[in-house]
């Protein structure tokens, strides 16, 4: 596993880690024991980096992580959580210190910690980002000895611009992957020259990119690829990266021939991640070991050569990038 430095925190990561929503739900039946193995499958394949959310299951995720770090013992992985969505409503003005830091007391209950690595504020709404007061609550918090850093999870590009203007933003959340391009236009040149750490999430586009789901695949009703397709329930961009389910799916068939021979689509996807300098971890989920130790394993992939790259830029620019570019 070759790691990277994680921005500003100077934590040397994985730089495959575990993103922890799917052991926390909204992924169909995920059971506990299962969640479990996934990452200690992970974190024996040499996971450093846990990406979690006090949401996640109503704080499940962050409770089996708990568990399984108290089972194994040793040396603690760096574990990410997010901080906001559990505001209902979830609005601009309820992203206040003291909320935060209520949210931030129940996280480091469940975890079993006396400072969490890193808060993230999670997809707070676009206002939230031109309030500098809570960006210096957040500073307070780090004084406090709460949390070590503080960064924040985004949908888009212009909200990961205005974030990293705070001094102590450390770290930046953002989907990006084959079907969402659009961070390394600029973002990720400002996040370098600013050394704020790139964690990147939906690397699969919910799986898409797993080549492994087709027009007849049944999503369980607790799934969010079932219930938020049109962004019901959340942002539609968090579902398949938002691209229209059909259009994906012809995406994936024009994709498949570059993959080279005996490489799974996925790891392949995550290695086309990887490419990215700027990138300090990308941060895919596992419903199961096999699917851990599998995209453990993309980053012992060779570097993609230029041909299939400039090939997967056109394939985006021809068939994903009218979907998705405007939007995020």
């Amino acid at each position: 596993m070759k790691t990277r430095v994680l921005g500003k925190t100077g934590a040397t990561i994985s730089e495959i880690g575990f993103g922890a929503w799917q052991i926390g739900g909204s992924w169909g039946d995920v059971s506990e024991a299962d969640g479990k193995r996934a990452l200690n499958a992970a974190l024996d394949s040499g996971v450093t980096f846990v990406d979690t959310a006090d949401v996640y299951g109503d704080g499940r995720s962050e409770k089996i992580i708990a568990a399984v770090l108290k089972e194994r013992g040793g040396e603690k992985p760096f574990v990410a959580t997010k901080a906001g969505r559990r505001l209902n409503p979830h609005a601009t003005e309820g992203y206040t210190g003291a909320n935060i830091e209520a949210f931030i007391d129940r996280s480091l209950s469940n975890l079993g910690v006396e400072t969490l690595d890193l808060v993230q504020l999670h997809c707070p709404p676009t206002e939230v980002y031109y309030r500098p007061d809570l960006f210096g609550a957040l500073d307070q918090l780090v004084t406090k000895g709460k949390i070590r850093h503080y960064g924040v999870s985004v949908e888009k590009v212009e909200e990961a611009l205005k974030a990293i203007e705070y001094p102590g933003v450390a770290t930046v959340q953002i989907i990006y992957n084959i079907f969402r391009q659009r961070p390394q236009d600029l973002f990720f040149a400002e996040a370098k020259k600013k050394n704020v750490g790139v964690i990147v999430r939906v690397p699969l586009a919910s799986g898409l990119l797993s080549g492994k789901i087709s027009r007849d695949t049944a999503f369980a009703a607790d799934d969010h690829r079932n219930f938020n397709r049109h962004g019901e329930a959340f942002d539609v961009g968090e579902t398949f990266a938002g691209v229209p389910f059909d259009a994906a799916l012809d995406a994936v068939e024009q994709l498949r021939p570059l993959v080279p021979a005996g490489v799974p689509m996925a790891q392949f996807a995550l290695r086309w991640i990887l490419e990215q300098e700027a990138v300090s971890v990308v941060i895919p989920g596992a419903r199961n070991e096999a699917q851990a130790q599998s995209n453990a394993a993309a980053s012992a992939l060779p570097a993609i050569d230029e041909k299939t790259k400039a090939a997967i830029a056109a394939l985006y620019e021809r068939q994903v990038k009218v979907h998705v570019h405007h939007r995020w």
